[in-house]
């Protein structure tokens, strides 16, 4: 059964209101719609550890630093809300962008120090639209649980740090990446590849693990480094923002014998797509 589709908050607090007064707890799932596998599973996560769960979709602006980004951004509401209708959510909260940035709105959410590498350099502005957003979906739907996916790990921990920060009585849990069977990690802007480009985007995820190994058998970082981006600009890729081994507490860049957990980030361009990715470093 398709769940109720809302779009304004007046309608999703008449929603969530009878929850809270229960007592219920509320799980909500942030996205931008063109839902995938790797979505759903963060549905599936909610599903099992709360009462109710809400799927939120809005393509948000503030994210994007380029208007052709946001107008090719995929839309698919119909087909997203089909793909929710098996995991019987309470509702889809599909808000008109008035409800989400009304005339005047003048608020910014920013989070220091961990904004100030990867992405928080090459997308200036990402993630104060990122933690604006988010903080306003917690505020309007007054969920106690929130989901994210761990192949955005460096928004996860944005959202986890500004919902700490401004005392959100909520808990912010990280899902593992959902990748395809050759190994990409499952995106959104993945339909925006050719099919020739598909071909070649899992030599991203074949370097990432090609460095992460050779640095775990106690090759220099740097070398390893540069020879999985140069097989990447080999196999069709046309730049590379970054491909980094980092803290995963601060972000810090991390040394080959670190002892904290640590992952490898990478963003690289392919036929005009960008695609990120990280994964878990050996100790």
């Amino acid at each position: 059964m398709t769940a109720p589709i809302l779009r304004s908050v007046a309608e999703l607090r008449a929603a969530t209101a009878p929850w809270q007064r229960a007592g219920r707890s509320i799980g909500i799932v942030p996205t931008m719609g063109a839902l995938h596998d790797g979505h759903l599973s963060l549905v599936a996560a909610a599903k099992a550890r709360c009462d109710h769960v809400i799927v939120t979709i809005f393509v948000n602006p503030r994210q994007f630093s380029a208007p052709e980004d946001l107008a090719s951004y995929p839309r698919t509401e119909q087909a997203d809300a089909a793909k929710l209708a098996r995991f019987g959510v309470d509702a889809i909260y599909v808000p008109d962008g008035d409800q989400m940035y009304p005339a005047g709105f003048a608020t910014n959410v920013t989070v220091s120090g961990l904004t100030d590498v990867m992405d928080g350099v090459h997308r200036p502005g990402h993630f104060a639209g990122v933690a604006t957003v988010v903080a306003k979906l917690f505020a309007q739907s007054a969920a106690t649980d929130a989901f994210f996916g761990e192949k955005d790990f460096q928004q996860l921990q944005v959202v986890r740090r500004m919902a700490r920060d401004l005392d959100i009585p909520i808990t912010v849990h990280g899902c593992p990446t959902i990748r395809e069977m050759d190994g990409l990690a499952m995106s959104s802007r993945n339909l925006l590849l050719s099919d020739r480009a598909r071909t070649i985007a899992p030599a991203l995820i074949d370097q990432m693990e090609a460095m992460a190994d050779a640095v775990a058998a106690g090759q220099d970082p740097a070398a390893a480094q540069a020879a999985s981006i140069a097989a990447l600009l080999r196999a069709g890729f046309t730049s590379v923002d970054y491909f980094e081994i980092r803290a995963n507490d601060d972000l810090s860049l991390a040394a080959s014998s670190t002892t904290r957990p640590a992952r490898l980030f990478a963003a690289a361009w392919l036929a005009g797509v960008r695609l990120i990715d990280n994964i878990a470093v050996p100790r």
